[in-house]
């Protein structure tokens, strides 16, 4: 998978809590966000099951270790009580690794653009919905075609992230196939950074772009050093290569960008029976012990530095050796990584929403729907991957983030639960109704909670078969093909205004394949 990069934020470390800095925040006016409600109400594992599994990461690091330790990694882990195998693997003893987690930040604030997208992640805290991938092909929902996906496809992605209450953040969901590799990242940071006012993440091909990318960040919010003090794009770094080796270019890009302040993502993505174990409870055990390296390894670079840990239990279908994103196994694995990173405390983001299906269809809603809501219920402080994509993240589709939107509302107010209080269980109003009119459809209670206590589809629809056929019998898609334009084609402030964008165009020779995009 690509490193992505989270913007850089102040956190909270455990023995004390630091405030995100909103020097120089702008007032936009934008679609309201739906406030992300805790979840944890559901527990895969058992208590002793969730220590069995953390017990065995442990004996995982100190016995079995990581291999490629870069070796200025090695050399900081060695004076701190690491040791080499005869092989030259590199074990991690249980201490060397509480430690580290004591000096992890538990709440990492991610910023927006503006005050209104900030986010909160750890404590633990709400469940935040994002997107996320790679994807190399975009959906056409006009021909029911595939093609391969384009810098124009990243830019309207990203303006309809922006317009969808119910997504928080924005990692990039595609590679622009159109843009030469050394300009990818470039390419990517100017689409966040005028697209969308929340908080979002990219990839670094390199370590070396990752300084260009900052100056760009800079340059779009205004000033040097701008993006320091309102840092609103991570970095998710791949650390690891499973099973259980570091990856040296990720560890390259997790230095330079937290010289340069960034909020790091370590990610883990194993795959049971492929790169994990085959065992569900193995391919936890696994990726968990990963994701305690990605601990080790961002406090060797810079202790007690701001970080989130995606963990991505993926699954294979074990008839082909595929992986697949839709399966049972594959909501109750990402719904337990939540658990357990829950349990230890850690600000995380676990995978779900992927579907197998390659079209915004009833597979692609039933996959979507029971992922996402097992690991929202889990209490996933970021659920990523989760919107937008389709055929195992393959592809992506403006109209499916539409739809998907639509699905996590409703999820999200379930996770918020039943609110009880006297005033909802209010016998005088009982008795008003039963002896009056004998309902409660125009009481002031009824009136005062209908927006409050109900959440209402956008896309879904509601009215009767036979106002749906004298509608022309539209389907979902097309309803979602409708927003879409609707989102695209409509007026709005500017985000960075057209002289920035110009001079950053210019300066970074984004032109050409900016200019090609429809603004």
């Amino acid at each position: 998978m690509p490193h992505d990069t989270f913007g850089c934020l102040v956190m909270t470390a455990r023995p004390k809590r630091r405030g995100a800095s909103r020097r120089g925040a702008v007032q936009h006016s934008g679609p309201a966000i739906t406030t992300p409600p805790v979840g944890g109400r559901y527990e895969p594992l058992a208590p002793h099951e969730c220590e069995a599994l953390v017990e065995h990461a442990f004996e995982i690091l100190g016995t079995v270790g990581m291999a490629d330790a870069p070796t200025p990694l090695a050399e900081a882990l060695t004076a701190a009580g690491a040791s080499r195998r005869s092989d030259g693997r590199l074990l991690l003893p249980r201490g060397l690794v509480e430690a580290a987690l004591l000096r992890a930040p538990s709440i990492v604030e991610l910023p927006g653009r503006d005050d209104d997208h900030g986010l909160t992640i750890g404590g633990p805290g709400p469940v935040h919905i994002g997107t996320g991938g790679a994807a190399v092909q975009r959906f056409d929902a006009d021909t029911g075609t595939f093609r391969e996906s384009s810098l124009a496809d990243l830019h309207e992605m990203m303006q309809v992230l922006d317009a969808c209450p119910n997504i928080h953040y924005g990692l990039r969901p595609l590679v622009a196939r159109d843009v030469a590799p050394e300009l990818l990242d470039l390419h990517t940071a100017f689409a966040l950074a005028t697209e969308t006012r929340k908080p979002t993440g990219l990839s670094f091909v390199g370590a070396d772009n990752v300084d260009p990318v900052i100056d760009l960040f800079d340059m779009a919010l205004g000033a040097p050093g701008a993006f320091a003090r309102r840092p609103h794009a991570m970095a998710v770094v791949v650390h690891v290569v499973p099973p259980l080796r570091f990856a040296p270019e990720g560890y390259e890009i997790m230095v330079r960008a937290i010289e340069r302040g960034m909020v790091i993502q370590t990610c883990s993505a194993g795959q049971s029976g492929a790169t994990s174990p085959a065992s569900l409870a193995g391919s936890l055990a696994q990726g968990l012990a990963e994701i305690l390296a990605g601990v080790v390894m961002a406090d060797a670079i810079a202790p007690g530095h701001p970080c989130i840990h995606a963990f991505m239990p993926f699954v294979s279908d074990l008839r082909t050796g595929a992986m697949i994103g839709g399966g049972g196994e594959a909501a109750v694995s990402s719904a337990a990584a939540a658990q357990l990173l829950r349990h230890l405390g850690l600000p995380h983001a676990v995978s779900a929403g992927i579907t197998d299906s390659k079209v915004p269809d009833a597979q692609a809603g039933y996959e979507k729907g029971y992922t996402v809501a097992l690991a929202a219920q889990a209490g996933a402080e970021m659920v990523q991957l989760s919107v937008g994509m389709l055929g195992s993240i393959m592809v992506a589709s403006p109209e499916a983030l539409v739809i998907d939107d639509d699905m996590c509302g409703a999820i999200l107010r379930s996770v918020r639960g039943i609110e009880i209080s006297p005033a909802v269980l209010d016998l005088a109003i009982t008795e008003a109704v039963v002896g009056g009119d004998g309902h409660y459809l125009g009481h002031a209670q009824t009136l005062e909670l209908m927006r409050s206590e109900y959440v209402y589809p956008s896309l879904g629809d509601r009215t009767s078969v036979d106002e749906w056929i004298g509608a022309g019998r539209p389907s979902l898609l097309d309803r979602a093909s409708r927003r879409v334009t609707e989102i695209l084609e409509r007026e709005r402030d500017p985000i960075v205004d057209d002289d920035t964008t110009a001079a950053i165009r210019a300066r970074f020779g984004l032109d050409a394949a900016s200019k090609a995009v429809k603004r």
